[in-house]
């Protein structure tokens, strides 16, 4: 029987420099909203807020993700990803026992496969909040966005236009390299 679990997903290197430490692509991930329970989120600031914000949490380096997807988990897989999670709760967080931690682990780590029922591939995202005191986590489901041709190869991401009979000064056209010494 297999599970599916999210797993932690690095589309650019923005997770490098939004979060203190990104998860590694392909880490079995959790939602995590655990690692602020102490933390007051309005106090929170920078990479934290951010981390508080949007990010799921990575199972091998315990670093932060923006976006998971969903992905198939053998048993085994899932015994590892829960003992890392209970060993991580345990000397991070202060489980007063391994029975303790174990069961905190099964807990998010079942929460994260509610998450999960959806196709193999499905890219998961995540955004935290405070609202009425309480924090409040919504997820959203990215799809594959389906074009004439069936794939994303004739979908550029930036177009570039050239319009002709306009001079550099124009309003549409800034000169950027004079933006940051004006």
């Amino acid at each position: 029987m297999t599970h599916r679990l999210p797993r932690t997903l690095r589309l650019d290197p923005s997770d490098t420099v939004i979060f203190a430490r990104a998860a590694e692509p392909g880490e079995w991930a959790v939602p995590g909203g655990f690692a602020f329970w102490d933390e007051d989120p309005a106090a929170l600031t920078g990479q934290r807020r951010q981390e508080f914000r949007a990010g799921f949490l990575g199972l091998g380096s315990f670093g932060f993700s923006t976006l998971v997807e969903v992905a198939e988990a053998s048993p085994a897989e899932r015994a590892v990803a829960v003992a890392a999670l209970a060993a991580h709760i345990r000397a991070c967080y202060g489980a007063p026992d391994e029975a303790a931690a174990q069961a905190a682990a099964e807990e998010e780590i079942g929460f994260a496969e509610s998450l999960c029922d959806h196709p193999p591939g499905t890219v998961l995202a995540l955004s935290r909040s405070v609202e009425a005191g309480a924090v409040r986590e919504r997820f959203r489901t990215l799809h594959r966005r389906e074009t004439p041709r069936g794939d994303f190869a004739g979908l550029p991401v930036f177009n570039i236009v050239t319009v002709e009979g306009e001079d550099d000064e124009s309003p549409e056209r800034p000169d950027l390299t004079r933006v940051g010494k004006e």
